[in-house]
């Protein structure tokens, strides 16, 4: 399993905390140092099933300082995982990558149900 995190994010520590105090073991990749690849994010996009928007994190400074509120509807997915792709800090985190599952965000309950916890 990879934990995609930014180590400086509170909601990431926490993850974190979480996994660490319920045994799961993982492997621990910093977003910004080595960001998602466009062909990760379409295989974990598609295996989500959840719309490519919330694999961006909209309350980053990066996302408004390019206005991609505005701009993301317009572009094709193809575009908006390029876009993903160039910089980890548009991607919403924390990540846990399973072959089983793939969590984006951290919702304990949630966790807990992916995990059999």
């Amino acid at each position: 399993m990879q934990f995609l995190c930014h180590p400086g994010c509170s909601t990431c520590k926490k993850a974190r905390e979480f996994l660490e105090q319920n045994g799961i073991s993982f492997v621990l990749r910093d977003i910004r140092t080595e960001n998602p690849t466009a062909v990760e994010l379409a295989q974990w996009h598609r295996q989500s099933g959840l719309p490519l928007r919330r694999f961006f994190n909209t309350s980053g400074q990066l996302y408004r300082e390019l206005a991609l509120k505005d701009k993301l509807p317009a572009l094709s997915e193809e575009q908006q995982l390029a876009l993903l792709a160039q910089d980890g800090m548009l991607v919403r985190r924390p990540i846990l990558a399973a072959e089983e599952f793939i969590l984006i965000g951290f919702r304990e309950n949630e966790w807990k149900s992916a995990l059999n916890l």
